[in-house]
């Protein structure tokens, strides 16, 4: 009886911190109101409202790494589909902030199996893919580069005979130039990043 009694006192008390991190939060206090959550958490630690709430507190401040964890707790702290739903609806969201558009796209996945019928997760979902599509097609566009043009393999030539004759200033000129002509020539930044090397050791 005396340990149900610590339960009903404890959830009083974690609602309490909770109301009182909900006005703090209101206020746009994020910190104070983070505070209070905690507290509210500490009190009764699977206490879904307090771990939703101090997620949105750190969310509010950028805390996006930080907020996840406290989604996660609350969406393991709930029977309540809507109340999961919402907790994984706000992970998708903290993943996005980060450009971690798999992660993302599984929370909001998450959320909709909870709440089949919102329509904002379904947008967010929608939104995550296809900045995954986009990041997915720059990264081949950057491991597919097309090889150096015939163009191209003269003008390192000609930079390999000013650099043997120790014409830095002019190799880089002819290869800055080259490029602007020709988007291949970047097959050789590397190179070009030496010689940059160079010149600034010699210009110290």
């Amino acid at each position: 009886m005396k340990a149900q009694q610590d339960s009903i006192v404890q959830q009083r008390l974690a609602r309490n911190f909770v109301r009182e991190g909900n006005t703090l939060y209101s206020s746009e206090k994020y910190a104070d109101a983070a505070i209070s959550y905690q507290k509210a958490t500490a009190q009764a630690g699977t206490y879904y409202k307090s771990s939703f709430n101090l997620g949105n507190t750190l969310y509010a401040q950028k805390k996006y790494k930080e907020a996840i964890p406290q989604y996660e707790l609350a969406a393991t702290g709930t029977e309540v589909k809507l109340e999961k739903a919402a907790a994984y609806h706000n992970i998708g969201n903290a993943y996005l902030e980060q450009k971690e558009y798999s992660k993302a796209i599984e929370a909001y996945k998450n959320s909709l199996r909870n709440n089949p019928n919102d329509e904002e997760t379904r947008y967010n979902l929608a939104f995550a893919r296809e900045k995954l599509k986009q990041k997915q097609e720059e990264d081949d566009k950057k491991n597919n580069q097309p090889p150096p043009s015939e163009y191209a393999k003269r003008i390192k030539k000609q930079a390999d005979k000013l650099i043997e004759n120790y014409q830095f200033d002019k190799a880089l000129k002819l290869l800055d130039g080259a490029l602007e002509k020709d988007p291949t020539v970047a097959n050789y930044k590397d190179f070009i990043k030496k010689i940059e090397s160079v010149i600034e050791i010699q210009t110290k």
